[in-house]
């Protein structure tokens, strides 16, 4: 079939009511610039103003941990969201992400990122697939592929809907909670880091035990001495802590066995460390010829094992203090406790920090107490009221009224003798409670049975008034009980030493020549034309006399 020719189009022309003009650029000064107004005012107002609103926004609602429950909002809407969907069994983590952006104005990523880090450190979430391995830096699978549920710690301490303060999410479709009611110093437990706006965060992890022994202490007007322990263990100096003050800082080592005379052993990471980091470290220093080694294993899996051979005729010893000194073997870890208190960015010590989350675990052991009275009394009332209700056969009184302003009123009438008896007031409300209650109810029911359950009733109402009455004494004993129930397994995983800076100069290897140009007056390790002196390294120093 012969193909159809296409019509041959005229030239696009354009026609201009005037020629443009060339325009010729001014030069504008920074001054110039910033005193420009516009609709919205001037410039250096805008930016002054959105500057703020940005760093506010960093600082408050992403980067830094809240004082309160020790949670950046990110965490706490992930855990709220989880807390919605348990039932006891696992989630996908993907479900658990979609369900959290009905709180969190961010992508999912972030969310997903926040959820691996957060169950990476084993208290709150317990996870089920590859979260990833934090020893070899490895990344968790996708979120389609792996689940998670809130631990039976997370269950017991970081929720209760009665004494939560509710706000409405950034839509203003669901609520979402101000702060966790956490009744346990978690942002020492499990560390955090952030970075934002004009000021950073960076609180080191501390043990589990020892904080609740901390939290203890303090209730018992005692000063407790905090330190970090470390998931990846290690040795730690913290001499220079200086309590988790601005400014403190901990020397972390790795844990190194001689093996024999030609292998090394890492069997524990310094803290912000993987095996992969460390490695990259030593063959590092090999190259540069600060240490000497023949090759490097990694058979790191569920504990770190990092074999390091060394060539013949090596000193594993000074092998070992040159790791220290040229390698990440060791760091200085410094700590910044930075948390936001009311609505402003604050910096603590870890005493500081322990002492507010002890005081607000009191006071939210209080308030449960409170609530729990006042239920407890409430049921006592009603309890009480139902078997007068039933027994004095007051019911049968409203059978021959015709309104039911006159039944409630007789009702009333029946009660009256007995209203001396109860704690409070007899209210329409209770009279309509009673009203409601079936025939069937009515004819089975126990005297006897009854008042075992007020005899009950009231025995936990005097226990809730002792624990009240004695409420430090009940935290102390709220403390023991979970230190009982989930500290075995959490013991100390960082050993504490005192060590000394390993001076570079006396385990370097000395892997250079020094030449002399006596003619000259020159010496160095560059004249390979001239006299060889000695064996050194770029770290000796050379004097002449």
């Amino acid at each position: 079939m012969p193909r159809k020719k296409t019509p041959k189009k005229d030239n696009l022309e354009l026609e201009f009511d005037q020629p443009s003009e060339e325009l010729e650029a001014v030069p504008v000064s920074d001054e110039d610039i910033f005193s420009i107004k516009t609709d919205a005012g001037h410039v250096d107002d805008m930016f002054s103003d959105w500057f703020l609103d940005y760093a506010s926004y960093v600082i408050l609602e992403r980067a830094v941990p809240h004082a309160n429950d020790g949670l950046k909002p990110v965490q706490r809407r992930i855990l709220h969201s989880m807390r919605e969907l348990e039932d006891g069994r696992y989630n996908k983590v993907a479900n658990v992400i979609g369900n959290t952006m009905k709180y969190h104005p961010h992508g999912d990523a972030s969310i997903g990122d926040a959820m691996v880090q957060l169950g990476q450190k084993e208290l709150l979430i317990d996870m089920q697939g590859n979260w990833g391995n934090t020893l070899t830096g490895d990344s968790a699978a996708a979120p389609r592929y792996i689940e998670a549920r809130l631990s039976k710690f997370a269950l017991d301490v970081v929720f209760n809907p009665k004494t939560t303060q509710w706000l409405s999410s950034y839509d203003g479709r669901n609520k979402e909670p101000d702060t966790l009611p956490v009744k346990f110093p978690l942002l020492l437990a499990q560390g955090a880091e952030g970075i934002a706006v004009g000021l950073s965060c960076k609180i080191l992890p501390h043990n589990f035990n020892e904080l609740l022994d901390g939290c203890i202490a303090l209730l018992r007007k005692e000063k407790p001495e905090l330190v970090p322990d470390f998931p990846t263990g290690g040795i730690a100096d913290v001499s220079e802590y200086n309590n988790g003050k601005r400014g403190g800082r901990v020397k972390v080592r790795a844990r190194i066995e001689t093996r024999s005379k030609l292998l090394l052993a890492i069997t524990e990471l310094p803290f912000g460390k993987t095996t992969t980091s460390l490695i990259d470290s030593i063959l590092a220093a090999n190259e540069k010829g600060k240490i000497k080694i023949a090759r490097v294993e990694d058979n790191t899996a569920d504990v770190v094992e990092i074999l390091v051979y060394l060539p013949s005729g090596s000193d594993p010893e000074t092998v070992e203090q040159a790791l220290y000194a040229f390698t990440d073997c060791e760091l200085s870890v410094s700590t910044n406790i930075c948390v936001i208190e009311n609505e402003k960015p604050h910096f603590f010590s870890a005493q500081d920090l322990l002492y507010l989350a002890t005081e607000k675990t009191r006071n939210l052991l209080q308030l449960e107490l409170e609530i729990q009275l006042g239920e407890l009394e409430e049921k006592w009332h009603f309890s009480s009221l139902e078997k007068i209700f039933i027994e004095k056969r007051i019911y049968r009184r409203i059978e021959e009224e015709e309104t039911w302003e006159a039944v409630i009123a007789t009702v009333d009438e029946g009660l009256k003798p007995y209203k001396k008896l109860f704690k409070r007031e007899v209210t329409q409300d209770d009279i309509l409670r009673l009203l409601e209650i079936k025939i069937k109810r009515i004819s089975k029911f126990d005297s006897l049975k009854a008042d075992e359950q007020i005899k009950a009733l009231e025995d936990d109402i005097e226990t809730t008034k002792k624990n009240l009455k004695y409420l430090t004494k009940y935290a102390i004993k709220w403390f023991t009980e979970l230190k009982k129930k989930y500290g075995e397994g959490r013991e100390r995983k960082t050993v504490l030493a005192s060590f000394e800076r390993v001076v570079a100069q006396d385990v370097v290897i000395a892997n250079e020549t020094l030449y002399v140009d006596k003619k000259e007056g020159f010496a160095g390790i560059g004249m390979k034309k001239d006299e060889a002196v000695c064996k050194c390294s770029n770290l000796d120093d050379v004097i002449a006399i």
